[in-house]
């Protein structure tokens, strides 16, 4: 190894230190600008798509929960105290109101094709 080259740098060699500081610190600013562009531009719409999901899963879970209950609770009212015990008759008079309900809503549908039959 020759000896004529120098081994450590002097006072005069270190006039760049601060550049070299001032670029790293630039480096981590633009570092913290694409983090938070991403995190604003793709993992936030994410996360909110994904919560409307699951609230609305629960959402439509809690519905069936409380349909099925009060299906249930209307058969067994109309069981129980109208009919006295006759379960067919509690079918048969709800299934006349839910076929009155569907075609009243089947009569006021749009149809595709420009609301001409």
């Amino acid at each position: 190894m020759p000896e004529d080259r120098p081994t450590h740098l002097g006072p005069e060699d270190d006039r760049f230190s601060h550049l070299r500081s001032d670029l790293a610190g630039r480096a981590v600013d633009v570092v913290e600008l694409v983090a938070s562009s991403v995190h604003d531009s793709v993992i936030r719409p994410t996360l909110v798509a994904v919560r409307a999901v699951v609230f609305g899963l629960i959402a439509a879970v809690a519905a069936t929960v409380v349909i099925t209950a009060f299906a249930v609770g209307l058969v067994r009212l109309l069981d129980v105290y109208a009919f006295g015990g006759r379960v067919w008759a509690s079918d048969a008079l709800l299934a006349f109101v839910l076929t009155v309900a569907g075609a009243g809503a089947w009569s006021r549908r749009d149809s595709p094709s420009g609301g001409q039959s």
